[in-house]
């Protein structure tokens, strides 16, 4: 059950950390294109993470959080 928790809470980490760089992502599109794909890149490799996690676990139990 520890390591339940301990991937949840890991899940709600990347969540923000993925919503942050999108959101950065869209910030920069129109000043600075080069940073703008960068911070998408990031949130890509941030999504790939947040993917293995819910197939490791399972969706359902990760969506109960």
């Amino acid at each position: 059950m520890a390591n339940l928790n301990r991937l949840l809470n890991k899940k709600k980490k990347l969540n923000k950390k993925y919503k942050q760089l999108i959101e950065e992502a869209y910030n920069l599109r129109q000043t600075d294109h080069a940073l703008s794909d960068f911070s998408e890149y990031k949130a890509t490799k941030v999504l790939h993470k947040i993917n293995k996690l819910k197939f490791v676990v399972g969706d359902t139990k990760l969506q109960a959080n």
